[in-house]
């Protein structure tokens, strides 16, 4: 089991709310209302950390280990929505998201391929780590750029934590998990050729709500993301190619074979792909001009 060890790991360097965060350096003429704003959307986003834990819990009932972690993922990505609506409680009272706002991005995902959601919400930590990050460099008030540099170093060591499950579903599944992370992989990494930012957040999770079966079209501003990483953080081709390069890079090593490229990792995908195929095909059937 990986969920002890990780207990652990996590547990040792978790931060204080009261006491790791500076409240006291709280500087008011560096807090735009745009700025502000953004820090509400980005708390209601993190509460959608609960729905996601529900489709972990009921995706992978036969993985006890696996849901055993989710309860230090759930706990630390609720305190993500919790530190951020206590930064608005406390300097932009007017903002803290309502208990109906929170409660709209808590909606039922449909049933999905558990190894393609793993691979997805572990890209999905690498991205949110860079977006962090940029978060916290455009910020120009100092409690909140050090709340996004906390928050991003959580998500990184969620990724790593992720990663580590991979890891271990290559050993139980091999060929079909590697089907399964590469053919996510490939997607996650290609946004530069997608319209839509790619996030779990933003993708479509339930059939019968569409097209407001997403994390972000559920929030009071459904176009905000775009316009946070497009005219805000700024989060241009030299980020996006930081996240795509950290992609390869863990997929490289979690494979034990070298991707530089999108393009190689998804012929290695086709490789594999096929591998899964030819051992799940059935026989074919017998030639009647042969009898």
């Amino acid at each position: 089991m990986l969920y002890p060890e990780l207990f652990k790991q996590l547990e040792a360097v978790r931060w204080d709310m009261d006491k790791d965060i500076p409240w006291d350096s709280f500087d008011a003429s560096q807090l735009t209302d745009e700025q502000a704003t953004t820090i509400k959307m980005n708390a209601i986003t993190e509460w959608s950390a609960l729905p996601a834990t529900e489709m972990f819990l009921r995706d992978n009932r036969d993985d006890s280990d696996f849901c055993a972690f989710m309860s230090v993922w759930f706990f630390e990505e609720q305190k993500h929505s919790l530190v951020l609506m206590e930064y608005l409680r406390r300097f932009r009272p007017e903002l803290v998201p309502t208990e109906e706002e929170l409660h709209a991005v808590r909606f039922e995902f449909d049933p999905a391929p558990a190894l393609e959601t793993l691979m997805l919400h572990f890209c999905g930590e690498i991205r949110l780590n860079h977006w962090y990050r940029r978060a916290a460099q455009w910020h120009t008030e100092p409690v909140i750029k050090h709340i996004y540099e906390t928050l991003a170093r959580d998500e990184a060591r969620h990724g790593g934590a992720y990663l580590r499950y991979m890891k271990k579903a290559l050993a139980r599944f091999g060929n079909e998990a590697k089907a399964a992370f590469t053919k996510v992989g490939v997607l996650m990494a290609s946004a530069r050729r997608t319209a839509q930012a790619l996030h779990p957040t933003n993708l479509h999770v339930n059939a019968n709500l569409f097209p407001r079966d997403t994390i972000q079209s559920r929030v009071p501003d459904p176009q905000w993301l775009e316009g946070w990483l497009d005219k805000q953080i700024q989060f241009d081709a030299v980020w996006e190619n930081k996240v795509v390069e950290r992609i390869l890079h863990n997929m490289s090593l979690l494979l034990e074979r070298s991707f530089v490229s999108v393009q190689e990792l998804n012929r290695y995908r086709k490789e594999v792909t096929a591998l899964v195929a030819a051992r799940v095909a059935p026989p074919a059937a017998p030639d009647p001009q042969a009898a």
